[in-house]
């Protein structure tokens, strides 16, 4: 039997912060800090990060962990798909990124758009919410929701932002190499499937 150990990681590092968060006894904080010195050491053990690293990062975050959200903009133009050059990787990507704190789900996908592509949007439909431990992502410590939106432009010219150094349209048969942290093939695929059957339910999970 195989065992998903980065999941189990994750949710041991979940209850020790709900443990640390609620809790007022010292006996059974000094166990969700056992809890979560076993959660460090298997990130560490699966990822090769340092423990400290590892330490550092989840500091970060206080009070009841949820799941981080990452939205991304779809927008099609004669049966091709836009996507952007990520600098970090240089590989191609879906524009978005982190859902922002005071920002609608449709703001921060109008934002990011606007910001990685140079194109002013409207957002017209949720096509997808996935889980990202759902799908072929690289490992990652942090418990994610993907949201696809598709989108119409409105206004302006593709230019890269900030983040991006490349901005193009690409048919489902010529597409680039993809930022898989960011999108998967399947996922673009499923994209493409969806926009031609415009019908089609919200996909989730």
């Amino acid at each position: 039997m195989k065992f998903d150990w980065l999941n189990i990681a994750k949710r041991l590092e979940a209850i020790a912060q709900t443990g640390f968060t609620y809790s007022k006894d010292d006996y059974d904080k000094e166990r969700y800090q056992e809890i979560r010195d076993i959660s460090y050491r298997i990130f560490n053990h699966y990822t090769g990060e340092p423990v400290e690293k590892i330490q550092n990062f989840f500091s970060i975050e206080k009070g009841y962990p949820t799941p981080k959200v990452d939205i991304r903009g779809v927008i099609f133009q004669k049966d091709q798909i836009l996507l952007v050059k990520e600098k970090t990787d240089s590989l191609w990507a879906l524009p978005g990124g982190w859902a922002d704190i005071g920002y609608s789900p449709s703001e921060v996908v109008v934002k990011e758009v606007k910001e990685e592509a140079g194109l002013d949007v409207k957002p017209v439909k949720l096509m997808a919410v996935f889980d990202k431990k759902c799908h072929p992502h690289p490992p990652s410590a942090l418990h994610v929701y993907k949201m696809f939106i598709l989108c119409d432009v409105i206004a302006g010219d593709p230019e890269p932002g900030m983040e991006t150094s490349g901005v193009a349209f690409f048919s489902q048969d010529e597409l680039p190499d993809l930022s898989v942290e960011r999108n998967t093939l399947e996922q673009i695929e499923m994209l493409f499937n969806h926009e031609q059957n415009p019908e089609a339910p919200t996909r989730f999970d």
